[in-house]
């Protein structure tokens, strides 16, 4: 089972979740967010990391210039939609490409259908918030979008070390993605509650 640790801040977070076990880190490039990053910032980070970690660039309705500096100077490995996006938009760029759709209820799976992306990410749909809302979504739609979908399904929304075995049992995704769920505070992330989490899920 692969994890993404989203929400990556800083290099000490960084290192200690590839020492960790993670498969791939989330670098949000979007100022609204509690966990966004500068470009510049990102770019030394991923510049720590060893090699075979994906870096995953997460954006949202981003220009598509603003998406090629970044993915050069960071030497990102994937692109996260995050916004709306239409489909044609999210296969412009050189890279593995992650469509995040936020699951309200069964619609979302339709609109899923639409893109030919290298991933579908399920988050939580909230009013207020495009990701890291902290809560969970209803994950039978989950487990009915790895029966629908050609794409590996990344789930994501509200897991902590509390929940994310169950739901991998329940839906069983190609990859689980946190951020809130293991951190001490908005883009600061608790070193207990990462270990935990990333060992409970390459046990499950």
């Amino acid at each position: 089972m692969k994890v993404k640790i989203c929400g990556i801040t800083n290099r000490d977070d960084a290192l200690r979740a590839v020492e960790y076990g993670a498969d791939a880190l989330g670098f949000i490039f979007y100022p609204p967010s509690k966990r966004a990053v500068t470009v510049p910032v990102a770019a030394d980070i991923c510049n720590a990391l060893p090699p075979f970690v994906a870096k995953i660039g997460v954006f949202v309705d981003e220009l598509e210039y603003e998406i090629e500096k970044a993915l050069q100077d960071c030497l990102l490995t994937g692109l996260q939609f995050h916004g709306d996006e239409p489909p044609g938009f999210c296969q412009k760029f050189p890279a593995k490409s992650i469509k995040a759709i936020r699951v309200k209820d069964e619609t979302a799976l339709a609109a899923a259908q639409e893109y030919d992306v290298d991933a579908i990410l399920l988050d939580t749909y909230t009013d207020s918030e495009r990701g890291g809302s902290g809560k969970t979504f209803d994950w039978a739609l989950a487990k009915r979008a790895t029966e629908l979908l050609n794409p590996p399904i990344i789930l994501s929304g509200g897991l902590t070390v509390d929940n994310v075995a169950e739901a991998i049992r329940q839906v069983r995704p190609y990859a689980v993605d946190v951020a809130s769920g293991v951190e001490r505070e908005p883009g600061k992330k608790d070193a207990e509650k990462l270990r935990r989490f990333i060992e409970i899920v390459k046990s499950t």
